[in-house]
């Protein structure tokens, strides 16, 4: 158990990082853009994420708990880092660059990788795959939110 509370709260510092690109966007740049009706308030974001990383942190453990040489587990340990390291770069593009599109092929990218990463998770663990679901619904959520925002707020043409 030891292991899951430390990559628990390893994914959690480690997603909030990208609370730096959010905290002055969100009363000057966000807050000026068109959203759709199922925007949800920006005071959900954090919970959300936060039970997230917490969930994405036990369900690694979980799976390395197998042992590195458990077949599969390399495999998916590459795949759980290469979707974290997507999930990292969205909130740079989105917020840090506000490249909307940009963030939204990052997402389709995340969404990918991530399916694979259940995927290779239930072969190990199927409590870790499914400690997964909840992640893989809100990155879902979260493309529909990003789609709209980018078709309501078209890029300026760069000159």
């Amino acid at each position: 158990m030891g292991r899951e509370i430390l990559l628990m709260a390893a994914c959690i510092v480690a997603g909030s990082s990208g609370a730096v690109y959010v905290r002055g966007e969100l009363d000057d740049w966000y807050k000026e853009l068109k959203k759709p009706s199922f925007n949800p308030p920006n005071y959900l974001f954090a919970p959300v994420w936060t039970l997230l990383y917490a969930l994405m942190g036990a369900a690694l453990g979980m799976v390395l708990n197998a042992g590195w040489k458990t077949p599969g587990v390399p495999l998916a340990t590459i795949l759980f880092c290469a979707q974290f390291a997507l999930n990292m770069l969205w909130t740079p593009l989105f917020f840090g660059m506000h490249k909307t599109g940009a963030a939204l092929a990052d997402l389709a990218a995340l969404w990918l990788l991530l399916a694979a990463t259940i995927c290779a998770f239930a072969r190990i663990s199927s409590t870790a795959a499914w400690l997964l679901v909840p992640y893989i619904c809100w990155i879902s959520f979260a493309g529909a939110l990003n789609f709209a925002v980018w078709k309501l707020n078209p890029p300026e043409p760069e000159q």
